[in-house]
């Protein structure tokens, strides 16, 4: 029974995995609005992706969207930055499950506020996790959305993005876990590709761009182009 269920394991895995590369390569027929490269820009400054646009539609719409009702959190680093970020376990796009990571954009004050008024403290790596009260989880909600990080659940190989997205800006690897950042500045798009990991994809306004470029040239290094 273990062998078979082996069996059954990869199968499933192959399975994902012919399933990503077809919706990932050109010539696959899905809804556009389901497709991470299907990015568009109402306004110079403004990012649509998967069907919300950054910056104005809300957490609560996001909801709707993805048709799932996400964990809310806030997270303050070891430097005292504190988020608000929402978290989506399980989402099918385009017939590919995912997990989904949304930015809340909140003022500053108000999210001093909320964190002083936070039910739980956990410790997550170097930094801390902190559950809302009620009352703030429903104000997140009804804020907009100021970044969308979509990790879909296979590993894709490197071609396959370039075929979709273009050749990046710049790429540039992190010293410390070598994982390699493919930046479109133009599309507010970060692609994090990590070997054997599973690729990572961060959207932002393009006129946010910067604040996700600058840490990434802190702590790594700009590569050439292939």
């Amino acid at each position: 029974m273990k062998v078979q269920h082996r069996i059954y394991g990869g199968a499933a895995i192959l399975s994902a995995l012919i399933l990503a590369a077809a919706i990932f390569m050109p010539g696959k027929t899905v809804d556009q609005g389901d497709l991470p490269w299907h990015i568009e820009h109402p306004a110079p400054d403004k990012t649509r992706v998967f069907g919300l646009t950054l910056g104005a539609s809300t957490a609560g719409e996001t909801e709707q969207r993805f048709r799932e009702e996400a964990k809310p959190s806030l997270f303050k680093s070891p430097d005292g930055r504190l988020v608000a970020e929402m978290f989506f376990e399980q989402v099918e796009l385009a017939g590919l499950k995912s997990r989904i990571v949304i930015g809340i954009a909140v003022p500053a004050a108000e999210l001093q506020a909320m964190y002083e008024r936070g039910l739980r403290i956990s410790t997550v790596g170097s930094g801390k996790k902190i559950t809302p009260a009620p009352e703030d989880a429903a104000r997140l909600r009804a804020l907009p959305i100021g970044s969308l990080t979509y990790m879909p659940s296979v590993r894709l190989e490197e071609e396959i993005f370039r075929k979709r997205f273009g050749q990046p800006g710049q790429r540039i690897r992190e010293r410390e876990s070598g994982a390699v950042h493919w930046l479109y500045p133009q599309d507010g798009l970060d692609i994090t590709l990590g070997g054997e990991e599973k690729p990572v994809l961060q959207y932002v306004p393009p006129r946010d761009f910067g604040k996700l470029l600058q840490p990434l040239l802190d702590s790594g290094e700009a590569l050439g182009q292939d």
